[in-house]
């Protein structure tokens, strides 16, 4: 993965953040690192009648020239990120609440004050691409 592409995966990430935390979430963690894989965001929405624990997965683009943001997360990502959060809550036997996947799609460029924020609730990924 390249500098730029890694700057703008990471200015993604923080444009979630702060969409996450102005709609009520809050963020418990971000970039756990396990040897699954990572998890973008772990929060906890407060916003809902039950607090839930949110994995969120960003996927950030520039432009539509190769998709949406959100066609990236592949089978092998959905079974990678499945692992990862399985590695979370074993390693956090504390948290007793009921989880969830989030994908938040950000369509945009870094030096641009617009962009689009795609937020996706309670995901299962169930396609046939690799």
């Amino acid at each position: 993965m390249s500098a730029d592409t890694c700057d703008v995966g990471q200015w993604g990430e923080g444009v979630a953040a702060e969409y996450l935390e102005r709609t009520g979430y809050t963020i418990l963690t971000r970039n756990y690192h396990t040897p699954q894989g990572e998890i973008d965001i772990v929060a906890v929405n407060e916003v809902s009648r039950l607090s839930c624990l949110v994995f969120v997965e960003v996927k950030t683009r520039t432009s539509q020239k190769h998709g949406y943001p959100e066609e990236a997360i592949t089978r092998n990502k959905w079974s990678h990120l499945q692992a990862a959060i399985q590695h979370y809550l074993e390693s956090h036997p504390e948290i007793n609440l009921e989880w969830c996947v989030d994908v938040i799609a950000v369509l945009g460029q870094p030096n641009q004050k617009e962009h689009q924020i795609q937020h996706y609730e309670n995901v299962v990924i169930v396609d046939d691409r690799n």
